[in-house]
């Protein structure tokens, strides 16, 4: 339960620029698929590692899930 609370308040933090619908949307996909996103933040982690750029690493791993994510918000 503190786990999911501190998580909520943290991904609300990185997301406060979006609005708060968007904002629920992703929450909720990250709830429902937790080992997915892990998967995602440690496959970024490791191009960070390789001297990659974090928000160069980010998109590439995000256009390489492209079809999973659609997939999660329904598209």
């Amino acid at each position: 339960m503190i786990k999911n609370f501190l998580m909520k308040q943290m991904v609300k933090k990185q997301l406060a620029g979006l609005p708060q619908d968007q904002q629920d949307m992703i929450i909720t996909m990250i709830e429902k698929n937790p080992d997915f996103f892990m998967k995602i933040a440690h496959d970024v982690q490791e191009k960070v590692k390789g001297g990659m750029g974090q928000q160069q690493a980010m998109m590439l791993v995000m256009k390489q899930n492209e079809a999973e994510l659609k997939g999660m918000m329904g598209k």
